[in-house]
């Protein structure tokens, strides 16, 4: 069974997704982090986004896998790398390039293939898994999703980020998702949505639990 959670930056559906994969019982399939993988290597290679060569060859050596909550890329543990303000401002170009997203759905509808599933991400119930039995699309306003940005960033130990930069930058993110020409950000057909501006995680959960019945906790 796959459940999709989709939306813009910093709406929390990576935070929501794993606490309903928590309950559930279910896998939890963080492909964003992937694009940020891709997008990481890319910049540790200083890659021209033009350069669809270097690009083809970055995309057959990035080997992403996750263990609990960290994030490798072959042996690398890139959990933090990819977190960053620079990696930030260069996720939403390399994912609107078309053989990127190709690759990233081939990957993850193979591991989505078998087995029960939580994906988060920005085209999960619209391309990557059409016919999910549960689709929501998870929303803040864009205020919102920087304060929390900028929250997690100084957690992180990144203390030189301020409020209207990463503002910015969530509104920047948000055009480019949403008027790319391949699987633009889009409310998928049939999704919930959940706007999670002022609640806490619980109570996003909650919404978000209430609308599967079919599902207790654990039944995976």
């Amino acid at each position: 069974m796959i459940v999709t959670l989709d939306g813009p930056a910093g709406s929390g559906k990576s935070t929501l997704s794993r606490l309903i994969a928590n309950r559930t019982g279910f896998r939890f399939l963080n492909t964003g982090a992937m694009y940020r993988v891709v997008s990481l290597a890319i910049f540790r290679q200083g890659a021209s986004l033009e350069d669809r060569r270097t690009l083809d060859a970055i995309l057959r050596t990035v080997d992403i896998f996750f263990t609990a909550d960290r994030v490798f890329d072959g042996k690398t543990d890139v959990t933090l790398a990819i977190r960053t303000p620079e990696i930030d401002r260069l996720v939403s170009p390399v994912s609107a390039i078309p053989a990127v997203r190709t690759r990233m759905t081939e990957l993850q509808r193979r591991i989505g293939g078998g087995g029960n599933w939580v994906c988060e991400g920005r085209d999960m119930g619209s391309v990557v898994f059409p016919d999910a039995e549960y689709k929501f699309y998870v929303d803040a306003s864009p205020e919102e999703r920087a304060r929390r940005r900028l929250e997690e960033l100084r957690e992180k130990g990144v203390e030189n980020a301020g409020y209207e930069t990463v503002l910015a930058d969530i509104r920047r993110r948000d055009e480019l998702d949403s008027t790319r020409e391949t699987a633009p950000l889009v409310v998928p057909q049939g999704a919930v949505v959940i706007d999670t501006t002022g609640l806490t995680v619980e109570e996003a959960a909650e919404r978000i639990l209430s609308r599967m019945p079919g599902i207790a906790a654990g039944s995976a």
